[in-house]
């Protein structure tokens, strides 16, 4: 374990704002909505926003506020944060990103996980809290070899909470952290007491008599999954695919790189106009300038190709079969980008304990409702402390 502090070189952010002001920029599509893609003069406005309005610095100050570490885990530097509350029987809480995520997601929810009280909140109620950036993600190294898919993130991360010396601790997280979780879960049963997920991922099972009886509400989520496999899943076949390829465009090109990821932020959240309907505008910069500082386009991809490559494989990383013997908790809001059905769930799953529907937030819940998510996980670990 070695103390690490972001410092980003001042030439790395000349060097944005040049790239930034170079672009080379395309014609708009015949239809200038969402439909074909992030529409010209949305994105102009943001990129020229973040060249001449975005403070880098500031929201470099607000991370290295947060104790961070690195620690080489299996071959990688795994960059993680570790704030300890102050109630020292606080219940270990790690908490795991997805793509296009980052620990900066969680900016938020960690001061009223870790201190309770200092945001009105209950002292017993308090946790211990890690916040690890995925391997080839953010500030984590890249990986070495092939071969690191879910699974074997879940088996460092369980070797990092060992490592910190919790031997009870509850594993939490949406899109990629919703299956590493999990799978922490199913690595490190002894020690995992609970795992919380914001997104949970459910397939009708073979037989189909499954989905007789399914009211609207759950009809309507096989619709909109149906509808999402056919539109919405282009960026998932890329990057599981072609990860190298893709990574040289977005590794040229800040606005590239941009528009590849604010298209999520628009799409998964609970926005109708644009992303900054449901996130704050520096947040959502700051997390995608993670991506362009560290270069990690292409390497982020890769856990996408190990866990991924093929449909059979897709469903299998997804959607299980699971062999969790942890309590569940899942917490489902409504835009995000998988709606899971709960019968389904409950097939695969059978130790779900707390189920909250919310009326409204989305994809990225700890940055567009973080009193929400924060409010559900300390219900859910409660009985567990």
């Amino acid at each position: 374990m070695r103390p690490f502090r972001i410092d980003v070189p001042q030439s790395d952010l000349d060097d944005l704002r040049a790239r930034i002001s170079a672009t080379r920029w395309p014609q708009e599509s015949p239809d200038p909505g969402w439909a074909r893609g992030v529409p010209l003069d949305y994105l102009r406005g943001l990129a020229d926003y973040w060249l001449r309005d975005y403070d880098w610095r500031a929201a470099e100050r607000r991370l290295n506020g947060f104790p961070q570490f690195m620690t080489e885990i299996d071959g990688v530097d795994v960059h993680f944060l570790h704030v300890r509350s102050p109630v020292e029987s606080a219940m270990p809480l790690v908490l795991t990103h997805g793509w296009p995520g980052s620990v900066a997601e969680f900016l938020e929810v960690v001061g009223p996980l870790s201190d309770p009280a200092a945001h009105g909140g209950d002292p017993a109620d308090a946790f211990h809290v890690v916040v690890p950036s995925l391997p080839g993600y953010g500030f984590s190294g890249p990986v070495r070899e092939i071969g690191w898919d879910v699974p074997r993130v879940a088996r460092a991360w369980a070797e990092l909470m060992r490592r910190l010396g919790y031997d009870r601790y509850v594993a939490q997280g949406g899109d990629w952290g919703s299956v590493v979780s999990l799978c922490v879960g199913e690595a490190d049963p002894e020690h995992t007491v609970g795992v919380h997920v914001n997104m949970l991922v459910t397939f009708p099972p073979a037989d189909t008599s499954a989905v007789s009886g399914l009211d609207a509400a759950d009809l309507a989520r096989l619709d909109f999954a149906a509808g999402f496999e056919q539109d919405g899943m282009g960026w998932q076949r890329i990057q599981s695919t072609r990860p190298q390829t893709l990574a040289y465009a977005l590794t040229d090109s800040p606005v590239g790189q941009l528009a590849w990821i604010v298209e999520k932020f628009k799409e998964w959240t609970d926005s109708d106009t644009a992303p900054e309907d449901a996130v704050d505008r520096d947040h959502m910069l700051t997390n995608a300038t993670i991506y362009w500082l560290t270069a990690t386009a292409g390497s982020s991809a890769q856990l996408y190709y190990e866990s991924t490559h093929g449909s059979e494989a897709f469903v299998r990383t997804w959607g299980g079969p699971w062999k969790l013997s942890a309590p569940l908790g899942v917490a489902v809001f409504p835009a995000d980008a998988a709606l899971p059905v709960r019968r389904f769930a409950e097939r695969t799953l059978p130790t779900i304990s707390r189920w909250t529907e919310f009326d409204s937030g989305g994809h990225f819940a700890a940055m567009e409702c973080p009193e929400a998510l924060v409010s559900d996980i300390r219900a859910f670990v409660r009985p567990l402390r």
